[in-house]
């Protein structure tokens, strides 16, 4: 006989599953999958493009024990909570549950939870309020996966016959690809022009203040004209020729999204994306954050009460507003129903990590998040600004001084300098008045060339692809991620630069699917998919619409196009095995190796070591070399290993630079 004796809850993460443990009561035990437990598979396409589309999803194997027990544990308990993810792919995994027990008990005992931090009483409140699953948003989870699965399968076997065996494609991450493409071509068409800078150094009459006014409104293109503006310039005059003075205030930033919380652990803390999301994957089982899959500035009324509460308590009335900030977002398929990323608990500054293995990163991620959400509730930081333009005379120039005194520090008050000092402050400025004299002191002529547009950053790249409307909060990691696995490109110090493999893929996709690789279509495909989430449009519509076109296209780039070469890099010494063929740089799927260049009818292979042309600092004897770690990841290390163990995953070229926390 079956005993009915508790409340089943089934989670995702056995971490999620022991922080509700901790304050749930003894009538519920909590379960976790581990992940999905239903999958497209691995060895087909399962997608059957004949019938309306229809997946043929089974069960993940690794995945056989988790569902052993949870189906045992269903069996005995009272009611089933479905708390998985509040997201796209949280309601699949609950649909995917629902449909694996239900064989085993009545459906009116299973419920859909959802809560957006895992706190008390946020999950107290979503076990009183339970709702059925949400089949438009398992749709919308169902339609990008087939879609994916539809472009990724067809793809990858065209590529494997025009450009290399073992290739792959993929609808978002190909046009990250493609981002990242373009912008080496454009650096690489890029022609610098020259352009001068004029900075004179002034005083006031009888004032040991000097300040800098820097030149506007003449053109210097070479260093002809710049002679003959330093030559007026160091015998003129200087009559002070408009003061403005404003009070200018300066509000925070919105509390984090996705995007701008990987964007700023990029920027500060150098950490990928694929980190930043694991580490705050850890912070929000361990109840510390609000859901960190988000897209919307939104912020619960309690916690903007906690908050408001505490900043008062902490800072004093004037660092509170009158009403708390509202933060509208831009993007048109921001899930306003979620909430922005903050601290579960506003007061709590310094919390304990139940995770060790991994607390200092949780500590520095929970200090970004806590620093930011606090100061979006806090007054603007006030500055004295002065502006104060300067002519020459008798050759008419006109130069220009800003200035900014910090007034009150406002929201500000939380990103103090290392040393306490402000770090706001551009230039103190003298008391001077119009038509007043100066003195000259100094001149200085900076000769100067316009610069090609920056690569691609992982901070760069994700603004790019949310500014387009390309991806969403829980595939940039993985775009990211995926791109780099594939060798499509290669980050160096930071930067994005595509390989040899990566141009010839994208060109090949691009030149024969302009349109299925193009930013509107993508970013277009993506609110279609929004637009299954919200009811509003059938999933398999959506793909009736874009498969025709694209499986009668495949059929003509596999009959008409040609076999794409992929450029190598020649090392200019001939093969030592045929002799005949010279000696090439080549990336494979572990990185970059040298082969002959008559391969495959010789096949001489030998390492390739990257070299930065610096001497070992450890052992002055090897040279430092780029390797990598068994993840792909990038690190330098002594050409004499294991001889000399030198290691360091930073450049030892560069120093060390210093990150403004303001814009944190």
């Amino acid at each position: 006989m079956i005993i009915n004796f508790m409340n089943l809850i089934i989670v995702e993460s056995p971490t999620k599953s022991r922080t509700l443990s901790g304050f749930l009561g003894k009538d519920y035990k909590v379960e976790a999958t581990y992940g999905h437990i239903k999958d497209l598979p691995k060895s087909k396409l399962g997608v059957d493009t004949e019938k309306n589309f229809k997946p043929d999803y089974v069960v993940v194997e690794k995945r056989n024990k988790e569902i052993k027990n949870i189906v045992s544990q269903a069996k005995k308990a009272k009611k089933v909570y479905l708390a998985s993810d509040p997201d796209r792919e949280g309601e699949a995994i609950a649909s995917h549950v629902a449909e694996i027990i239900s064989d085993h008990r009545p459906p009116t005992t299973i419920h859909r939870i959802v809560f957006h931090e895992i706190t008390k009483d946020a999950v107290e409140e979503a076990l009183a309020n339970p709702r059925i699953v949400n089949n438009d948003l398992v749709d919308a989870q169902t339609a990008r996966r087939v879609l994916d699965r539809l472009v990724g399968y067809s793809l990858s076997p065209l590529l494997w016959k025009k450009v290399r065996r073992g290739l792959s494609a993929g609808r978002v991450q190909s046009v990250a690809v493609r981002l990242i493409v373009e912008r080496e071509k454009e650096i690489e068409a890029f022609k610098p022009v020259e352009y001068w800078e004029v900075v004179v150094t002034l005083k006031k009459h009888a004032d040991k203040l000097k300040f800098d006014a820097n030149l506007i409104k003449t053109k210097i293109d070479n260093k002809k004209q710049a002679d003959e503006v330093v030559a007026d310039l160091k015998k003129a005059d200087y009559i002070v020729d408009s003061v403005v003075k404003r009070q200018v205030k300066k509000s925070a930033y919105p509390p984090y999204t996705t995007s701008t919380m990987t964007q700023a652990a990029a920027r500060i803390m150098n950490w990928s994306s694929r980190k930043t999301m694991a580490i705050a994957q850890g912070l929000y089982e361990q109840g510390l954050i609000t859901y960190h899959r988000t897209d919307s500035t939104n912020i619960a009324s309690s916690a903007l009460a906690k908050a408001r509460s505490f900043i008062e308590n902490k800072y004093g009335k004037s660092y509170l507003p009158d009403q708390p900030n509202f933060f509208k977002r831009k993007s048109k398929s921001a899930q306003e129903a979620h909430e922005a990323i903050r601290p579960t608990d506003p007061s709590n500054m310094k919390p304990e990590f139940k995770d060790t293995s991994f607390a200092a990163d949780m500590k520095k991620l929970y200090g970004l998040i806590w620093k930011r959400f606090i100061a979006c509730q806090m007054t603007p930081a006030v500055y004295d600004e002065t502006r104060i333009d300067v002519k020459s005379t008798p050759e008419v120039y006109v130069l220009r001084a800003s200035g900014q005194i910090m007034n009150f520090d406002g929201w500000k008050v939380l990103y103090k300098a290392v040393d306490g000092s402000q770090s706001a402050e551009i230039q103190i400025l003298p008391e001077v008045e119009k038509g007043e004299k100066l003195d000259f002191m100094d001149l200085k002529a900076d000769q100067k060339f316009t610069q090609p547009p920056p690569r691609y950053n992982e901070a760069s790249l994700i603004k790019t692809l949310e500014k387009l409307g390309i991806g969403r909060p829980s595939t940039y990691a993985p775009t990211i991620t995926t791109i780099q696995t594939r060798s499509y490109v290669e980050k160096d110090e930071g930067k994005f630069t595509p390989t040899p493999v990566g141009v010839a893929v994208n060109d090949f996709l691009v030149k024969n699917f302009p349109k299925v690789f193009d930013y509107d279509f993508t970013a277009g495909m993506e609110e279609s998919l929004d637009k299954v989430a919200s009811g509003e449009v059938k999933w398999a519509g959506v793909i009736k619409d874009f498969w025709p076109g694209f499986a009668k296209k495949l059929t003509q780039v596999e009959e008409k196009s040609k076999r794409v070469k992929i450029e190598t890099e020649k090392l200019g010494k001939k093969c030592p095995k045929c002799k005949i063929g010279e000696l090439v740089v080549r990336t494979g799927r572990f990185g970059k190796f040298i082969s002959c260049s008559r391969f495959p009818d010789c096949d001489y292979k030998e390492k390739y070591l990257e070299k930065i042309h610096m001497k070992c600092p450890e052992c002055k004897k090897g040279e430092v070399v780029i390797k990598q770690t068994g993840k792909r990841r990038k690190f330098f290390g002594c050409s004499r290993y294991p001889d000399c163990k030198f290691a360091s995953w930073t450049n030892p070229k560069q120093s060390d630079k210093k990150v403004d926390a303001d814009r944190a």
